[in-house]
């Protein structure tokens, strides 16, 4: 396995991208915004300066690293060679389930197909294409380059040999995988996501200030960031979206999300990509 298709180049996306090459795969990033696949190639290496800096990296290290990555706005050129795509598009399921479809339609017959969806299921992105087995989940943690857990995700149809392969693959990108099976939120979102809205409805409520509601958390808990400060930093939209697939999912009043997120949401409050959320940036 060596040629890496990567859908989508925003956050996710370009880190997912810096992680494969960087550790020897050609690789192969798409997104139908040229000025987008710009960024993300300025990002990426701006991302490989501080790993200069810190001397994890050399300057030749860089030039190669970069020289591994090959951009495209047509998703056929993109994935015509892939052993492996990850999609790593908006996360909204009729999209996922669209681009899936594509690729299905495009790859090579042998290609895996992995998701790097925090919430949406494996099973029913599968559902799309004529090759199941061969789709995957792969949830990378942001900053994809520096966190270690990779959450592979076994939809009901996944093959062992499948798993197998992402598992390893995960190590050789120097990552922790775990394995885990496809409910709603995985372990990952299923957990950290209540903690999240009950951080939000403390606030709601009028137990604390965000800063209170954080500090709590960090000094009391050894949470590195507080829960609204990481709620920020993931993305209002996103936990909101997440926080509905639970509630979805499991038809379980405990996941309903808080009435102040929703209401954030609909304000354009979204955290740090607007500026705003529960802090401003």
């Amino acid at each position: 396995m060596q040629h890496i298709s990567v859908v989508g180049s925003g956050t996710m996306g370009n880190g997912i991208a810096h992680a494969f090459a960087q550790y020897g795969f050609d690789v192969a990033l798409i997104d139908t915004q040229p000025s987008a696949l710009e960024k993300a190639i300025a990002t990426i290496g701006n991302n490989l300066d501080r790993q200069i800096k810190k001397e994890i990296l050399s300057e030749a290290d860089k030039t190669g690293i970069l020289a591994r990555i090959a951009t495209y706005t047509d998703l056929a050129g993109g994935v015509g060679k892939a052993d492996l795509v990850v999609e790593a598009a908006t996360e909204n399921e009729s999209i996922k389930l669209g681009i899936f479809e594509e690729l299905d339609r495009l790859c090579p017959k042998h290609t895996l197909l992995a998701s790097n969806t925090s919430s949406i299921s494996i099973t029913k992105i599968a559902s799309v294409t004529h090759r199941a087995d061969r789709v995957i989940g792969m949830h990378f943690m942001n900053p994809v380059p520096v966190m270690k857990l990779v959450e592979v995700i076994k939809g009901y149809a996944t093959s062992v040999e499948t798993t197998n392969t992402i598992l390893s693959l995960s190590k050789r990108l120097d990552k922790v995988p775990v394995e885990v099976n496809d409910y709603p939120g995985f372990v990952s979102n299923r957990i950290l996501m209540p903690l999240i809205n009950e951080a939000i409805y403390a606030l709601y409520e009028g137990v604390a200030d965000a800063e209170a509601i954080d500090t709590v958390m960090k000094l009391g808990m050894a949470h590195p960031m507080g829960p609204l400060q990481l709620a920020d930093f993931i993305g209002l939209d996103v936990c909101l979206s997440i926080l509905r697939v639970l509630h979805t999912g499991f038809g379980n009043p405990k996941y309903a999300p808080c009435p102040l997120l929703v209401n954030m949401v609909a304000a354009g409050k979204l955290g740090k990509k607007t500026g705003s959320g529960f802090y401003m940036y």
